[in-house]
């Protein structure tokens, strides 16, 4: 198995991506977690451009990596000016890191439209600042800026340019496909004529998503020769992103043969992604390839039928092996296989011993969802349906009924919603008001305040994510409406969905299966507690 170093730039290019942005914290734990994973340079920003990139190589200065290399990134010297006196080179000096990445034009267009320079020029500028950096001991790597578009343009020029890193002790060059729109085989075919020409380096691949091809582009390089993949995770970077390192790792990993982070590691891949996306406040991308909620998940009954019998009819790799898991989607759709594998998912396996049950349970899924209702989200809500059809379901409160005002006090100043709720808990009436920033929240922290002298738990129960769907937008004001509530308590995450003409009363269901969904499970995990009924017997 061929070794591919796998060079990430996240926190450089990746970063540049609207809305990515790391605290100066957040860089450090994304540091030690590309190092946990196996990654072998860690791009860490331009070392000599601005106070924050500074500060991260003094920081990441103090703490131990065990694996891999902090890189340090910056450009060729100037058009005017000597290596040694160019700021930028010695703000990558200063940065202390054992590796350095400059990058260079190496397409003719650029050289004149935007350095405005001579080509002799523009390959003294290349030499002299690896030349530089090499007599101060750094281990360089050149990134041949828009290297492909280059190539095309005037393949001798463009190749010069490497030439000219390479004599100077580049232990790498970087083809990079800027602008992101070479096809496929164009970079196979470059990439293999550059690998023949430097046999004794590391080749990388640099590319952009523009075309949708960042992805093929690099492992087309790697069949072509290139032993260094750049990239970012999860695929941030400007405009539509650069090459997404999670969908490359296990494509070189797992069907292509290569050795890169090694098959242990890679089991971490999803949990890693979701992690990332949450450094910098992003929601994860169910649809992503590999690691996304979706990427294994099933909906026609005859897919779902297929894979219970054999996984491989329906799925290119084994979810474990990027750490992610098979779901499976009920929908009207729904056959009973995706039924008996979706309980024993959200843990009633029972069902499977009850034919007539699960009749009962599809009947039951297509007639709300004829009604509006979608349980491809709502795992919660998909329980206690299974539950209330077996007979199985106890409420732990009954409503006797909520008020939510709306109040708008003044021209400029801000409304202000509080809610009254009436519930019966344990034979007990508890009435309780809450306000929040708009009539759900203020409904949700009544709810919370009214339960949690009976369940204390329910304090660990936050609201993550909130969606409305309007149904049949042709009914105006009066469409049927479907909220969707994502919820969490720090150590599971659920979904539930409600449906109504009014949006509040359609807030309420799913947050009143959210509740009971928490409670539920905390119940199950603790068999020798007794949950009351409305009237106070205990069962």
């Amino acid at each position: 198995m061929a070794k591919i170093y796998v060079y990430d730039t996240t926190l450089r290019d990746g970063a540049q991506g609207e809305g990515v942005s790391f605290s100066d914290s957040g860089k450090i734990r994304f540091a030690h977690l590309l190092d946990d994973l196996g990654v072998d340079y860690i791009e860490g920003g331009y070392a000599g451009s601005n106070p924050r990139d500074r500060k991260f190589f003094e920081d990441i200065r103090k703490e131990r990596l065990s694996h891999a290399l902090v890189t340090g990134f910056g450009s060729t010297r100037r058009v005017d000016i000597d290596a040694a006196a160019d700021p930028q080179l010695q703000g990558l000096l200063a940065a202390e890191t054992e590796v350095c990445t400059v990058f260079g034009k190496s397409w003719i267009l650029h050289v004149r439209d935007v350095l405005r320079t001579t080509e002799a020029n523009n390959l003294q500028m290349i030499a002299d600042t690896v030349g530089f950096l090499k007599k101060n001991g750094r281990t360089v790597f050149f990134d041949g800026e828009h290297f492909f578009d280059g190539y095309k343009d005037n393949p001798a020029y463009a190749l010069s340019c490497l030439d000219a890193a390479v004599r100077e002790g580049a232990c790498g060059v970087v083809l990079c496909d800027t602008n992101g729109g070479c096809l496929p085989h164009e970079i196979f075919t470059i990439t293999m004529q550059v690998r023949a020409r430097f046999p004794g380096i590391q080749v990388g691949i640099h590319v952009h998503n523009d075309a949708g091809l960042a992805v093929a582009n690099s492992l087309e390089a790697v069949r072509a020769g290139a032993n260094q993949v750049q990239g970012t995770i999860n695929g941030y970077g400007e405009r539509t992103g650069n090459a997404n390192l999670v969908s490359i790792i296990p494509a070189l990993e797992l069907k292509m043969g290569h050795q890169c982070i090694g098959l242990e590691k890679l089991s971490k891949l999803r949990s890693f992604s979701a992690v990332t996306d949450d450094l910098v406040n992003k929601r994860s991308d169910p649809q992503q390839p590999y690691v996304g909620r979706n990427a294994f998940s099933h909906k026609g009954g005859a897919h779902v039928n297929a894979v219970q019998k054999n996984p491989q009819t329906f799925e290119h790799i084994r979810p474990e092996a990027v750490g992610n898991e098979r779901h499976i989607l009920v929908s009207e759709l729904a056959g009973g296989a995706n039924v008996l594998m979706k309980a024993a998912e959200v843990g009633i396996p029972e069902l499977a011993d009850d034919k007539e049950a699960v009749r009962r349970v599809l009947a039951e899924i297509k007639r709300k969802e004829n009604a509006g209702y979608s349980f491809e989200s709502a795992d919660g809500s998909f329980k206690i349906l299974v539950q209330k059809v077996m007979q199985t379901h106890q409420p732990f409160f009954e409503l006797e009924g909520f008020r939510v005002i709306v109040e708008k006090r003044g021209k400029d100043d801000p409304c202000v919603s509080e809610a009254t709720i009436k519930l019966r808990v344990n034979g007990e009436t508890e009435l309780m008001a809450g306000e929040g920033h708009g009539p759900v929240d203020a409904l949700n922290r009544a709810l919370s305040q009214a339960l949690v002298r009976f369940y204390p738990c329910i304090t660990d129960v936050t609201l993550s994510d909130y969606r409305v769907r309007i149904l049949d937008p042709h009914q105006a004001t009066a469409a049927k409406t479907r909220v969707l509530i994502e919820s969490g308590d720090g150590q599971r995450q659920w979904g539930t969905v409600g449906v109504s003409e009014n949006i509040i009363e359609a807030s309420w269901q799913a947050l009143v299966d959210s509740v009971e969904y928490k409670l539920f499970e905390d119940a199950a995990r603790q068999p020798a507690r007794v949950v009351q009924s409305q009237d106070g017997n205990g069962k």
